[in-house]
């Protein structure tokens, strides 16, 4: 088994940034996965868990950010695929943040 490596980059468009629900979301969906898991605000890094709900929670990303997603494992392909097409969907939450809704 060959320890495959992935990354990619996405805005992140959603109203409140990587607050509370849109983190549950993207850690639940990471913790399907096997690969290491890293989100970073920059190419550099400081990366962290992905699978990790309170670091990413105390990451506290900004709507307008580009996250930084790499992972690595033999499913790094389909987590970084996965974790990407979960924030280009705004987390599965259209309208979930308007006002009264």
């Amino acid at each position: 088994m060959s320890d495959r490596q992935a990354s990619a980059t996405v805005l992140l468009t959603h109203a409140v940034g990587l607050h509370a629900r849109p983190s549950v979301k993207l850690t639940k969906l990471a913790k399907t996965f096997g690969a290491t898991i890293e989100l970073g605000l920059s190419a550099e890094g400081p990366w962290i868990d992905a699978k990790s709900i309170v670091k990413v929670m105390a990451a506290k990303v900004p709507q307008g950010t580009e996250l930084h997603i790499r992972a690595a494992g033999t499913d790094a392909d389909d987590a970084v695929a996965a974790l990407i097409g979960l924030v280009e969907r705004d987390f599965d939450e259209a309208g979930a943040d308007a006002p009264g809704g």
